[in-house]
């Protein structure tokens, strides 16, 4: 069994700040992970769980917050994450790791994403999809928000 990464990446016109606002909120947004509610202290070892439904199944994902950096500017947070519904058995070998790092931009924040222990080069491949999805929707949702800001 391999230890593929997969990497997901988005430019939001936003500030950073904004951004890890959404990434570390509770609650849900219809645009970010199909729509699960996320509940999370988003302290350092707080437990977090996803909520949702995909496909008409019902999900509810779980980890940790791991490493949290925000100081003054915001800009690393790595989480653990485990899926019900991969159909492997909730042990620690079976979770994957997320790196969310924020990089200002002159245009606002570089996000990127990588998530570790996908077996297979197709897995990745699967993971890379799903976070680039839930990053178009941290993306529409700071944007969004970063945009009321301004106008207000």
């Amino acid at each position: 069994m391999g230890n593929y990464v997969a990497r997901a990446e988005v430019d939001v016109r936003a500030p950073r700040r904004a951004v890890w606002t959404v990434l570390t909120s509770s609650g849900a947004n219809p645009e970010i992970l199909m729509g699960a509610e996320v509940v999370s202290e988003w302290k350092l070892g707080s437990r977090i769980v996803w909520r949702g439904e995909w496909q008409g199944r019902a999900f509810e994902d779980h980890g940790r917050v791991i490493e949290l950096d925000d100081r003054d500017e915001p800009w690393r947070i790595v989480l653990t994450h485990f899926s019900p519904l991969s159909g492997q058995p909730d042990v620690p070998e079976n979770y994957h790791t997320l790196h969310f790092e924020l990089e200002e931009t002159p245009a606002g924040t570089h996000v990127t994403l990588d998530q570790d222990n996908n077996p297979t080069v197709e897995a990745a491949q699967h993971s890379q999809q799903t976070w680039e999805t839930m990053l178009r929707g941290v993306k529409a949702v700071a944007e969004r928000a970063a945009s009321k800001r301004s106008s207000a």
